[in-house]
């Protein structure tokens, strides 16, 4: 990802919100405001990130959508949770042709979409567990009106338009849907998207399984039919988001949790488990004993993931093993503090949108939605504005990888939100942008706010790193931001790292947010001053 990513957006915004009555944060003002709009209106938390995913699905449409997955964990205040995780599986019949799998176009968009059964089935807990007041219609409001009557085009979608303008001429789509006429619209131009208007409408009126089995599942069946994509209406009746129990793992006498595989939430509650073992506090923050630690901590976790983490309706993933205290320690006891571990890799990359929200009884969200790739698979479903993500290109073709496409299998998913439990119950929301990098941004961010006792927003500005491949270093080194300072830099060169600088503040360190919720109720949050994303509170 290009250094100068927000070089044409408005100037990096932060801010620390604070509020005693619930708090949201997403990565647009527009659908933060939806979101804290439904508190106001006696909303609760699952109806208010509901808001916030329809209208993100409108005004950042190059990263997220209804052509997509979602991963949600959802608690009340005193820690009952239950995780989301909405994946769409593979199509039923797929190409036998024994070639790679594109990473665009039709032959990308082979996995269904799960991201509003996600909220469907969050949205019925809700009215039945926390008596949710508002209508399922009303949640779209705001998201049907920006898609009919326009809003100011973002930076952030005008950079990824013009980021990909060799390749949107072979995506006749995003030509047709996403630029006036074939010109990229300028940031603050307004921009209308009346097939997706329409569309949102018909989820509204007739409720989220519309999109399965309904009159929408048939135009929605019959547009990526006519692209070529082999998905079938059977496919979409077929997809639904699984109910399931966190992963937990013990955190400085808390507890973190996640989702289970094929998420990668293992690999982030790993790191966390290995970081347990040290006494983090003890080492100066930012300081390059503190940057190795967690660097190798991060390798050794991904090592698993690569070898383990798959669907668990195929292969065997042992989770209980990799959490476990022995694994853990052995994991920890590995870490040469003075001498970085060969790193042999592979840098996954995709975006994503992160949304938390905390309702004023206590309840909580924290919730990623994604299209994979900026632009997902580049082809919208017919006439209907959905734009289909490109997941199933994470499959691999290989018939010894764990990940290998099969009918019905689900992808391998970065996408891992989390929560963090004291006393057993929720004390931080959070959740990032950054494929490979979510677990190491969260690593990050995590020991900040945990171990430093850092506020949100001074947690998510501090120098972060990652480590792999990028869209503009193809190197399989450690990306560090210039003000982690020099000092750090020529010691941790030292100790045997291949360190690239990249610029201060780069959204190469990824978008996360954060909600903490104090003892006393008050809430405090902000989202990373590296995007344009905003926390508000009641």
């Amino acid at each position: 990802m290009p250094s100068r990513l927000f070089a044409e957006a408005s100037a990096p915004r932060g801010a620390l919100a604070q509020s005693r009555q619930g708090m949201v944060t997403s990565p647009h003002e527009l659908a933060s405001e939806a979101g804290r709009e439904v508190l106001r209106g006696g909303g609760n938390a699952i109806e208010a990130a509901i808001a916030i995913n329809a209208t993100l699905c409108v005004t950042y449409p190059h990263f997220c959508g209804l052509g997509g997955d979602a991963f949600m964990i959802v608690s009340d205040r005193n820690g009952a949770s239950f995780t989301l995780s909405g994946i769409g599986q593979a199509a039923a019949k797929l190409p036998q042709n024994g070639r790679p799998i594109p990473l665009r176009g039709p032959g990308s968009a082979i996995t269904a979409a799960a991201a509003v059964d996600t909220w469907e089935q969050a949205f019925t807990y809700s009215q039945r567990a926390w008596g949710g007041r508002q209508s399922w219609k009303g949640l779209f409001q705001r998201a049907i009106t920006y898609a009919a009557e326009g809003f100011p085009l973002t930076p952030s979608q005008r950079f990824w338009a013009n980021f990909r303008a060799k390749e949107i001429g072979n995506w006749p789509d995003i030509v047709r849907v996403f630029t006036a006429e074939g010109r990229i619209p300028e940031a603050g131009e307004t921009f209308r998207q009346p097939d997706l208007a329409r569309t949102l409408t018909m989820l509204a009126e007739n409720g989220g399984r519309d999109f399965y089995v309904g009159e929408l599942a048939q135009r929605i069946a019959r547009g990526l039919e006519q692209a070529g994509a082999p998905l079938t209406a059977d496919d979409l009746a077929r997809c639904r988001a699984r109910n399931e129990s966190a992963l937990r793992v013990p955190y400085r006498g808390g507890e973190l949790i996640s989702l289970r595989p094929p998420t990668q939430g293992l690999t982030t509650l790993e790191i966390m488990g290995v970081l347990d073992r040290y006494d983090v506090a003890s080492l100066p923050e930012g300081s390059a004993d503190y940057y190795h630690l967690l660097v190798e901590a991060v390798k050794l976790a991904f090592i698993d993931r690569n070898r383990f983490i798959a669907d668990p309706d195929f292969v065997d993933v042992p989770v209980e093993r990799l959490l476990s205290a022995p694994h853990l320690d052995a994991q920890a006891r590995s870490i040469d503090p003075r001498k970085a571990a060969p790193w042999p890799d592979v840098f996954k990359t995709g975006d994503t949108v992160f949304i938390g929200a905390a309702d004023p009884d206590g309840n909580c969200v924290s919730l990623l939605q994604t299209v994979y790739f900026d632009w997902g698979s580049g082809v919208v479903a017919g006439d209907t504005g959905i734009l289909w993500h490109n997941r199933g290109a994470s499959f691999s073709v290989d018939a010894n990888s764990i990940n290998v496409l099969r009918p019905g299998k689900r992808p391998f998913h970065t996408l891992n939100p989390g929560m963090y439990f004291k006393n057993g119950r929720p004390n931080l929301l959070y959740g990032t942008q950054g494929a490979d990098g979510q677990p190491q941004t969260l690593s990050a961010v995590l020991t900040r706010l945990i171990d430093y006792g850092m506020d949100p927003l001074t947690a998510l500005a501090r120098p972060r790193f990652l480590l792999g491949k990028t869209f503009s270093d193809s190197r399989d080194s450690l990306k560090l931001e210039l003000d982690a300072g020099q000092a750090v830099f020529e010691e941790l060169k030292a100790r045997g790292h291949e360190i690239s600088p990249i610029p201060a503040q780069s959204p190469l360190a990824g978008h996360p947010g954060a909600i903490q919720i104090e003892d006393d109720g008050h809430f405090v949050g902000a989202h990373d001053p590296r995007s344009d994303g905003l926390a508000l509170g009641l």
